[in-house]
């Protein structure tokens, strides 16, 4: 298996420059410029805008949140760690019931895991999802 080989492209500081001008002056988006000049890489002209200081023309995500949103959002996380955990202990509870079976069939020749599955099949049958 060969590997891809890739080209390197390093660009002038007066090249970096005119970009950069090019998207304040006249308002061009950096994906337009990207495509424009044949810039392959996907945060280089970010790049360049925070080396010549224009950290204003790089697009920002602001959010905005009440008091209420805030706590709901940590309610829910509290809510959901809970739950997690009772998933945990639930599913750990479930495993030891199931090797307590399974050695119980051993030890007594029984087939207590076939008649544990019928009564709960009977038991999911009776309710309705």
């Amino acid at each position: 298996m060969t590997k891809e080989q890739r080209t390197v492209v390093r660009y002038s500081d007066c090249f970096k420059l005119q970009v950069v001008e090019e998207i304040e002056k006249n308002g061009l988006s950096i994906g337009a410029c990207r495509q424009k000049y044949g810039i392959g890489g996907a945060y280089t002209i970010q790049k360049w805008l925070l080396q010549f200081g224009k950290q204003h023309l790089l697009n920002k995500i602001f959010r905005v949140e009440t008091r209420e949103e805030i706590d709901e959002l940590k309610r829910l996380r509290a809510e959901n760690k809970a739950l997690k955990e009772a998933y945990a202990e639930l599913s750990l509870h479930h495993k030891c019931s199931e090797k307590v079976i399974e050695v119980a069939d051993e030890l007594f020749d029984l087939d207590l895991k076939k008649k544990y599955e019928q009564e709960l099949s009977i038991y999911f049958k009776g309710k309705k999802r």
